[in-house]
C-alpha cells in the first residue's frame, strides 16, 4: 500500500446492518459518507472493502482504517 489512510474519526461508526445488503466501507478516510465509500478513493491504490451482512443487528465500522477486523472496529483507535 502506498501512504497510509486517513483518519476519518478516532471512534467507531454504529450502523444498523440489514441481513444480506452489502455495503463497501471506506479504506482511504477521505469518503464524506464514512464509514461508507463515496469514491473519494479513485487515483489512488486504496479500494472500498465489501462488507454483506449477516443478520439484522447494530455493527460498529472502524472509522480510524487501522483496525486489524476491518471494515469492523477492534479498538485500535484507542492506540492512535
Amino acid at each position: 500500500m502506498s501512504d497510509a489512510p486517513i483518519i476519518a474519526q478516532k471512534s467507531p461508526i454504529a450502523v444498523e446492518v440489514t441481513e444480506g445488503k452489502s455495503y463497501f466501507w471506506c479504506s482511504c478516510g477521505k469518503s464524506s459518507k464514512q464509514p461508507f465509500c463515496d469514491g473519494s478513493h479513485k487515483g489512488s491504490d486504496f479500494a472500498p472493502m465489501k462488507y454483506t451482512a449477516e443478520a439484522d443487528k447494530k455493527l460498529f465500522f472502524c472509522a480510524c482504517k487501522h483496525s486489524d477486523k476491518k471494515p469492523l472496529c477492534d479498538g485500535s483507535h484507542s492506540k492512535l
